[in-house]
């Protein structure tokens, strides 16, 4: 504990000199879970079997923090030329992701059809805990490459469980009915639209509650964090409850909050409304209303904290777990082939510009969403030297997109963001 508090207190102190190296803080938290393992000073040893059941919480409730965030930054718009791009990365760039990752696993590492499809939708999803550094930076961020790797981090952690399920069944430990039609109907159809449904009522239902209060309610920082937490706890369980996907609940709930907060009543959506600590709520014809989530300095405190812990862990665990040496094709395959020709397929009839899809092609960030799936399975009865092959070529593609993504991303964007910049100021 002494240890953990110097790590962050030092974190705080030296921030605004990490702020200027030319990589991300994931791969300094990777280098303090390496510094305090088993391999180093030893003061954290986690066993990712023994320990699977905690890990899996810790990781799920990293997600839902990040999804929630993530779901208020790109929630204020609901057009279809800012949606069009996210939209087609969380569906037809994941599910082909999701077949080339299950071909090369069956035929090229010899992994049985359930183990294939298991580790291909692991692997499948990008995620939002780690990938702060190309996601929209506040609510009027309209950057179409932002835009469209935030909204994919955040939609396709949920749509990637019925391949999960179906791996699942395929390895005998989920019912798929007969024919698969328990899949069809209830894996896929059911979860997936019931999640949207859950999510999409409670973010209204609670927007629409904020917009009617009385401007007379002051707004405190404490206040709007339990009213964000209580969203994503009620949003959750309810859609686990009844069996639907929460990830995907929690992240509806908290576009549809914003949404609903941010519009006008009866005419066009008005600017959303920016995070304030001000003790007067802003005024949206004629009613007073507060911002439809937790402070966003709230959002990005503790979703940078969940973030330190997740990638502390995943460094601790990087040092005891036997990284096979199939996970080095598995890596070069997902990073230089798979999820270029996956991008290049879901947008080739979009207008983004070449730089735009070259860097999206780039930016598919593996983090705490594989490691949640990969503990999850094993929580469901995934076990022996399968557990063992999923775990390793999982946390290698997670550890190798942690150090690949970290150095390149404050070049590349910041290039991008130049060229931005100069093309904005020659017209």
């Amino acid at each position: 504990f002494i240890g953990i508090g110097a790590l962050l207190l030092m974190m705080n102190l030296a921030s605004a000199t990490i702020a200027r190296w030319p990589l991300s803080l994931a791969i300094v938290y990777f280098a303090i879970g390496l510094a305090i393992g088993p391999r180093g000073m030893g003061w954290l040893a986690v066993d990712p079997i023994l320990h699977a059941r905690t890990l899996e919480v810790i990781c799920e409730i990293a997600v839902l923090v990040s999804l929630f965030a993530t779901g208020s930054n790109v929630g204020s718009t609901l057009r279809r030329r800012h949606w069009a791009v996210p939209l087609r990365l969380a569906s037809v760039a994941m599910l082909a992701t999701i077949i080339l990752l299950a071909g090369l696993a069956y035929w090229g590492l010899g992994l049985s059809l359930g183990a294939s499809i298991l580790l291909a939708a692991i692997l499948a999803p990008t995620d939002p805990v780690l990938a702060g550094d190309v996601q929209v930076v506040d609510h009027d961020d309209r950057d179409r490459l932002r835009f469209g790797l935030t909204g994919e981090g955040g939609l396709n952690d949920g749509a990637a469980f019925p391949f999960v399920m179906l791996g699942l069944g395929l390895l005998g430990l989920h019912d798929l009915g007969a024919l698969g039609w328990r899949w069809w109907a209830v894996d896929l159809l059911w979860a997936v639209t019931g999640g949207v449904l859950i999510g999409a009522l409670f973010g209204t239902a609670l927007g629409r509650w904020l917009k009617s209060r009385s401007g007379e309610e002051a707004q405190t920082s404490s206040s709007d964090a339990f009213l964000g937490l209580g969203l994503v706890a009620i949003a959750y369980g309810a859609a686990v409850a009844l069996h639907a996907y929460g990830f995907l609940a929690v992240f509806v709930a908290s576009v549809a909050l914003q949404w609903t907060v941010s519009a006008t009543d009866g005419r066009s959506r008005t600017a959303p409304l920016p995070p304030s600590s001000a003790t007067n709520p802003p005024v949206v014809d004629g009613v007073s209303v507060r911002p439809a989530v937790p402070l966003q300095r709230f959002n990005e405190h503790l979703a940078s904290l969940f973030e330190f812990g997740v990638v502390v862990i995943i460094g601790t665990i990087f040092a005891v777990v036997r990284i096979p040496l199939e996970a080095v094709v598995v890596v070069v395959a997902l990073f230089f082939v798979i999820r270029p020709l996956s991008v290049l397929l879901a947008l080739r009839h979009d207008r983004l510009a070449p730089a735009q899809t070259l860097l999206a092609s780039w930016f598919g960030i593996r983090g705490a969403g594989s490691i949640y799936y990969v503990l999850y399975a094993i929580n469901r009865g995934v076990e022996g030297d399968e557990a063992q092959r999923l775990l390793g070529i999982t946390i290698a593609v997670v550890v190798a997109s942690i150090v690949l993504h970290g150095i390149s991303v404050t070049p590349l964007m910041s290039h991008y963001e130049r060229r931005k910049v100069r093309a904005t100021s020659k017209s």
